[in-house]
């Protein structure tokens, strides 16, 4: 990027790299059958949130264990919200963008609530509330099941293509359109965020919150702020979710999905925008490779029906293992240990004096 555009920095570079990444990955659409449309379509979706999961945990060192609630959130807001307008005679693209609104709404407020927790919880503890929030969500749709349709869901309207770009492109293909721009404003946006004066002062609570307090940032502000910035993220691609399967239910926002949403933002690498996309793509790619060599194999039938959703697990959790021990940043962390190895190689034996930098120094640096 930089080779491209040497004059930009900050937000302008920022923006500038959005807006190429979203016109190469919607001319990747047309390359695309809709399966493979569908799929790069989920695993947007899933992008948008580990990216807003990467920044909670990789920046401001706060672990959610929750975070699939927060789709589920941003999910049953964009149904109800679609169904409600629909019955009025609202649809198309309005009925689309109230939807995305009140998913973002849903899932900030609930964020919103989860970073006042934050604020008082460390560790375990905010994992633990984090955690119970996932858990809790098949009984609430449960007891509101009038509201949320218990176990079933709600179904939306369908969502077709619109009259303009009926005969260019297919239904699969339009979803992932729409994936891919919503996220790359989620996206864009939260790295602006880690970019600027916010994204610095969560690494700074984030490494010492007693030395921050010192130097006059609200410590509190800036988790909850990471908290409701990761929320917003996640229920955007809640909503996107609804959009794209027309429908939303607790099963899809299981306690073990939640746990592979933080294996992927931990393989992808802490903090890294790019490791969040590596680990979306895992999440999605993974579990249809083996499903598929598994078909291709021919194994005997009682095999693998044991085999099938156990061996992603296994999978996962030995990749995990491996990258946790030989790529401690994450897969985005390779190429940076790989240059710091070579400038380190390439570093006289006797440096001559040189000046203590402060770690908040190098974090302004790094900006």
């Amino acid at each position: 990027m930089n080779r491209l555009a040497p004059s930009l920095s900050g937000t302008p570079r920022s923006i500038v790299l959005g807006v190429l990444l979203t016109v190469v990955a919607i001319g990747g659409t047309f390359l695309l059958d809709p399966y493979r449309n569908f799929q790069l379509a989920t695993i947007v979706a899933y992008f948008c949130a580990v990216a807003g999961l990467t920044l909670l945990t990789g920046l401001s060192g706060q672990l959610s264990l929750g975070h699939a609630a927060l789709m589920a959130a941003g999910g049953y807001g964009y149904a109800l919200t679609a169904n409600a307008v629909t019955d009025i005679g609202i649809d198309g693209i309005a009925r689309f963008l109230l939807g995305m609104l009140a998913a973002i709404l849903a899932s900030g407020v609930l964020g919103l609530l989860l970073g006042l927790a934050a604020a008082r919880l460390k560790g375990p503890y905010l994992a633990g509330v984090t955690l119970a929030l996932v858990v809790a969500l098949p009984a609430v749709t449960s007891v509101f099941s009038g509201v949320f349709r218990g176990d079933q869901g709600l179904q939306i309207a369908f969502e077709g293509v619109p009259p303009v770009l009926a005969r260019v492109i297919a239904l699969e293909q339009w979803q992932a359109w729409v994936a891919i721009l919503v996220t790359a404003v989620i996206v864009t946006a939260l790295a602006i965020v880690r970019r600027g004066g916010l994204g610095l002062r969560m690494r700074a609570v984030r490494d010492d919150e007693t030395a921050a307090r010192l130097n006059g940032i609200p410590a509190a502000r800036v988790k909850i702020a990471a908290f409701a910035i990761s929320a917003v993220a996640a229920g955007a691609a809640g909503g996107v979710l609804c959009f794209v399967t027309q429908s939303v239910s607790p099963g899809a926002y299981t306690l073990a999905f939640s746990l592979l949403l933080v294996v992927a933002a931990v393989i992808g690498g802490l903090g890294s925008i790019g490791g969040a996309a590596i680990g979306a793509a895992l999440i999605v790619m993974l579990p249809w490779l083996i499903n598929s060599l598994a078909s291709a194999l021919a194994l005997p039938s009682e095999l693998e029906q044991r085999l099938s959703g156990n061996a992603a697990l296994l999978v996962f959790g030995v990749l995990l293992i491996v990258v946790t021990l030989v790529w401690p940043r994450g897969i985005a962390g390779i190429r940076i240990t790989r240059r710091r190895a070579s400038t380190d190689s390439a570093a006289p034996d006797h440096p001559g004096p040189t000046t203590p930098v402060s770690s908040a120094a190098r974090s302004v640096q790094s900006q």
